[in-house]
């Protein structure tokens, strides 16, 4: 494809394409030209350089998130339907969670997630800084949820690319793995339930589990009684 028929948005679609498929180590700029019909240099024309493809790709990706209105159906539905957005897009494409370490990822789509997001938080009844720690705390803990199935992903590319049969050698480092979880008595009592089928994976509706947790900790503060004026509770004052 010709550098003047060539367009930002094209490329950037293509390369979420490959990053998906390749992981972040797969993203060249000849095989994105490759598969774009067009040159390397006319890819870095229009984008500049990889890293900041990576960054226009990364951001691209939240506006696959839904931006709820709780004002509509309330600020805990809107909490969750966003938070579980976004934990399926980042297992969508488990190679944004590494470049967050490593590039500078913040443009319109992020931007427009984080105010939207906030302003969730602000409705439940957090102001202020609150209203950031809550946000942050939802954000930090689909983040973590994310992180191994991310590196799964990216682990599995690396075993392949080095040659050999990848399953066989992730199997291999997960039997070795329990050998060493046989030492130790609460490790070695799971092992003999059915989650020892994948030892390396939390049970079933953890997601669920931990976000429900922590947004039922949230409900308690907003509801939580002022203490006295001027009364020591050791404990920061709730600020609905």
């Amino acid at each position: 494809m010709p550098r003047d028929t060539l367009t930002r948005e094209q490329i950037v679609r293509a390369a979420i394409e490959l990053l998906d498929a390749e992981g972040l180590d797969g993203l060249n700029m000849r095989a994105l030209g490759k598969r774009l019909g067009s040159a390397a240099t006319a890819v870095y024309w229009h984008v500049g350089s990889k890293d900041n493809l990576i960054s226009l790709a990364g951001d691209e990706l939240w506006h696959e998130i839904a931006l709820p209105d709780p004002a509509t159906v309330g600020w805990r539905a809107s909490a969750t339907s966003m938070a579980t957005d976004l934990h399926a897009m980042l297992n969508r494409h488990p190679w944004l969670v590494q470049s967050l370490g490593s590039f500078v990822m913040f443009g319109p789509g992020k931007a427009r997630y984080d105010d939207h997001h906030l302003g969730v938080y602000e409705a439940a009844g957090f102001t202020g800084a609150r209203a950031d720690q809550a946000a942050g705390a939802v954000f930090t803990f689909v983040l973590g949820s994310a992180l191994g199935p991310a590196a799964e992903a990216a682990l599995t590319r690396k075993l392949s690319r080095e040659g050999g049969d990848a399953e066989e050698r992730m199997r291999d480092g997960m039997a070795q793995a329990m050998e060493i979880a046989e030492r130790f008595p609460r490790l070695r009592a799971r092992l003999g339930t059915t989650a020892a089928t994948d030892y390396a994976a939390a049970p079933d509706n953890s997601f669920e589990f931990g976000l429900r947790a922590i947004l039922d900790g949230m409900e308690a503060q907003l509801m939580a009684p002022h203490p006295p004026s001027g009364q020591n509770t050791g404990h920061p004052t709730p600020t609905p």
